[in-house]
């Protein structure tokens, strides 16, 4: 029954968040600004794959290294909204910047800092849902953020931006409109976290030595998430099982451009992916109210077994056919299967990881906990592209290199089957927490 109730003012405004912010990660980090850049660097003869590659690293390495501290001072009392705040500002502020930038080396600046914004005002955005809502209710509140995420950041203002870009024929002034457009899209709808969001769960602030005491907190931490069986699995089956999510996300378009399918359509098809999350996303919170969050993480798992046959096939098949069109049309098609299937699962699968986490860890240190969660996040981005790449390179096939993504599902699978019992008791002493604060 309590999944039933309409969302509180609280939950919504966090819920809005994900609708203000995922505008970034489109049009910023994945489709726009890089083409954008790209351009400017190609003007003044600089490489901005390398510049690229070389500034996102600098960004993610940055925030994963300050994650766990940022997140013992934020779970102090009153401190999470204003670190919150900072990085936020942060964001929104050098997006817009980037907007009366042309020299590349200023724009990559201004593109770092505000990914460290936009990635730092994610971590206490996240550790929020154990402030915003119920243990209970946690999946259906999570999974909706990703949904209006889907759909505020990955296709309304994405749509409007195309617009923007095609009208104007793609001209630098176009660019800095819908540079302008996000950074207005993401302030704007974090109106209402600021306003209405608040800290009720935290621990009691130092009068002194705040940074002395929160590293001490974060070694404290360190061996609790060691001892709490529950929490540690999880943490470790997440760091696996992601890595070949984000792996999927990253290398489709290279894949499929490898393969030589059409460009066109498979940006189309990504987008089907997009839509396709979007109530994906809300019917594994209802079914995970059901069966568990852990049945339903595994079934995604299962699916993204299936995700990998098809990326195998697709490379299998012009493989052993190469340079024959129906092969080609074959493939093609396949990629639309492919990226319906990943939005059936990409987001829920997400959201129900962060969910579940929150139901895992103590309520006054959620911060200090998520920023864990979120350097096992930022790192599980490795071993996938290498797996891919070694094997691609010891077999001469770009479908095996796909195939081995299988490894790091298999060890997700098996790691959330055997840690049942840890994952209970975890849950279990986390909701008496959360009563007795």
């Amino acid at each position: 029954m309590a999944s039933k109730i309409k969302f509180t003012k609280q939950e919504k405004s966090w819920i809005l968040y994900d609708w203000a912010n995922s505008v970034f990660a489109t049009n910023m980090m994945a489709a726009i600004f890089p083409i954008y850049f790209g351009s400017i660097c190609a003007a003044n003869g600089a490489d901005n794959v390398v510049l690229w590659s070389y500034g996102t690293a600098v960004a993610t390495f940055i925030v994963a290294l300050l994650a766990p501290v940022l997140g013992s001072v934020g779970d102090y009392s009153g401190m999470k909204k204003k670190l919150f705040s900072v990085f936020l500002v942060l964001g929104v502020g050098c997006t817009f910047a980037n907007a009366f930038v042309e020299n590349y080396r200023m724009m990559l600046v201004g593109y770092v800092l505000s990914y460290i914004g936009f990635m730092g005002a994610n971590l206490f955005y996240d550790s929020f849902l154990t402030d915003v809502t119920t243990s209970e209710r946690m999946d259906r509140v999570s999974a909706w953020g990703y949904a209006m995420g889907y759909i505020g950041g990955s296709t309304i203002p994405f749509l409007i931006s195309i617009a923007v870009l095609l009208l104007m024929d793609y001209s630098a002034l176009s660019m800095k409109i819908v540079i302008t457009l996000t950074s207005l899209w993401w302030a704007v709808f974090s109106i209402p976290i600021l306003k209405n969001v608040r800290q009720i769960h935290s621990v009691e602030r130092p009068d002194t030595g705040i940074v002395k005491t929160a590293f001490v907190n974060l070694g404290h931490t360190a061996r609790d998430i060691v001892k709490v069986r529950g929490v540690l699995l999880f943490m470790l089956a997440y760091f696996f099982y992601i890595d070949g999510v984000n792996t999927v996300i990253n290398i489709s378009t290279s894949y499929g451009s490898k393969l030589g399918l059409d460009t066109t359509g498979m940006i189309l098809a990504l987008l089907v992916t997009q839509i396709v999350a979007v109530p994906f996303s809300i019917l594994f919170a209802r079914l995970a109210d059901r069966i568990g969050s852990i049945r339903m993480i595994r079934i995604a798992i299962c699916i993204y077994f299936l995700i990998c046959a098809i990326g195998f096939f697709m490379g299998y098949n012009i493989e052993q056919n190469e340079g024959d069109p129906n092969a080609l049309q074959l493939s093609q098609t396949l990629f639309w299967i492919l990226a319906f299937c990943v939005g059936t699962v990409q987001g829920g699968i997400q959201a129900l990881s962060r969910s579940y986490f929150g139901k895992l860890i103590p309520p006054s240190r959620s911060n200090e906990y998520f920023g864990f969660f979120d350097i096992f996040g930022k790192f599980a981005a490795v071993i996938g592209p290498v797996l891919v790449a070694v094997f691609t390179q010891l077999t001469g096939r770009n479908s095996i290199g796909v195939l081995s993504l299988m490894i790091l599902f298999a060890v997700g699978w098996v790691i959330l089957t055997v840690g049942g019992k840890h994952f209970r008791a975890a849950e279990s002493d986390s909701a008496q927490a959360k009563t007795n604060s």
